[in-house]
């Protein structure tokens, strides 16, 4: 049986070349179906190449990211468009094109049960968004409009099939409720609820993200799958959580969530937030913000503000932190932070002139016991891979990435 099933497989994808079938397709019948995870994984990297028009990045495959180098020259497959963006869930590689207002594909990838090579599975279209997150065993996409529409939309996406099952909308103004509306900077699955904090922004008046609300923090909690809003966790200690395109949440071990506030409001291009940048806590089973609990980051660090944190295990998170004092400006600079000890401290042995990094929305490529991560980080010079070691608080050179900046790094299951 086991015979004729390969010469059946074998002789459709002959068919399929007759027609000029896509070579990826024909992979994929060798390959998935619904074939489950082996729990063995490999590395996606993707790059943005130097002097190309119509191409957002290269996907890279890797074993390891470590040592020796990898380049976007004559390897990788291609993604089209001006942007794109990345996630992994359930053994699947997703990459989202941005359609700056148009529709976008979604593309799905997955490895061949060997880890050999990285197939295309599926492509499908939906909106393009700004914000996207995994529940349970499906992709939250949110599409977040910043003026003129006053509805949030969300769409549910069966990671398994890679099909939209389920929408919903939000009104955006109502939740603000203060005149402006309420933007969403990113979206997390706390148990069976969807914690989505938003910043309040104008939308209007040739300042569409200034707001006159520079000093307060939202998290609005929504029921999950029906998406409705049970209750909106409000603070004044510091500013809005995360950042556009930018996740300013973590769920630790045991539950509890913490939030971080890089209180970089603008009002008409003018930083404006008078309180500092700083972690605030919600404890696990609560809706509300521990008052007992505050985190004074920007003073820990000597004056220097979060620009992205990446959750690496047991309560460490890796910290990019802007490197000019009291402002979002200034090359990025690397600090560890273990939020229940409130400790701080810079990494040794990054390079001096980061230009950019990884998005470290996407960045599951720690160990998960707060021993190590990885990112990427881009130079005048070069884009390397480097190892984050906590226990020194060192960063160790590894991966070289020749031929276009790192964008994103996903470990994907196989």
């Amino acid at each position: 049986m086991k015979n004729l099933n390969r010469i059946w497989i074998l002789a459709s994808a002959m068919a399929l070349v007759g027609t000029g079938c896509d070579k990826d397709d024909i992979d994929a019948i060798y390959n998935f179906g619904d074939r489950e995870t082996s729990g063995k994984y490999k590395y996606v990297i993707t790059a943005t190449p130097a002097g190309t028009t119509g191409i957002a990045d290269y996907l890279l495959s890797t074993p390891q990211l470590d040592t020796g180098a990898i380049t976007t020259s004559g390897n990788g497959i291609e993604q089209d468009g001006s942007y794109r963006y990345y996630m992994t869930h359930k053994g699947r590689f997703f990459s989202l094109l941005y359609g700056q207002g148009n529709p976008g594909a979604v593309t799905t990838y997955r490895f061949d049960s060997a880890g050999a090579r990285l197939l295309k599975t599926s492509e499908f279209q939906t909106e393009t968004v700004q914000a996207f997150t995994k529940v349970n065993d499906e992709l939250l996409l949110i599409k977040i409009p910043r003026s003129g529409v006053e509805t949030a939309s969300f769409y549910r996406i069966d990671a398994l099939k890679s099909q939209q099952i389920g929408s919903a909308a939000i009104n955006i103004v109502q939740l603000a409720a203060n005149g402006e509306r309420a933007h969403f900077t990113w979206a997390t699955q706390v148990g069976d609820k969807v914690y989505a904090p938003y910043m309040s922004i104008k939308g209007c008046c040739n300042d569409a993200f200034g707001t006159v609300y520079p000093d307060s923090t939202w998290i609005a909690v929504l029921s999950y799958p029906d998406l409705k809003v049970e209750k909106v966790i409000r603070d004044n200690r510091t500013s809005y959580i995360g950042n556009y395109f930018n996740d300013g949440l973590g769920v630790t071990e045991n539950g509890d969530i913490y939030g971080f506030s890089s209180a970089i409001a603008t009002n008409t291009s003018k930083v404006i937030s008078t309180k500092p940048s700083a972690v605030v806590r919600i404890l696990k089973g609560t809706t509300e913000f521990d008052k007992s609990y505050f985190f004074d980051v920007e003073e820990a660090s000597g004056g220097h503000k979060i620009s992205a944190q990446t959750y690496l295990g047991n309560n460490k998170f890796l910290l990019m932190m802007y490197g000019d004092k009291h402002a979002n400006t200034g090359n990025r600079k690397m600090a560890l932070v273990d939020v229940v000890e409130k400790s701080f401290g810079w990494i040794k042995g990054g390079p001096e002139d980061i230009q950019s990094s990884s998005a470290p929305y996407n960045n599951n490529t720690g160990s998960g016991d707060g021993e190590l991560g990885y990112i990427g980080i881009n130079t005048a010079s070069g884009s390397w891979i480097y190892k984050i070691d906590v226990k020194t608080a060192t960063a160790i050179r590894g991966l070289e990435v020749q031929g276009g900046k790192i964008t994103a790094i996903t470990k994907v299951e196989y």
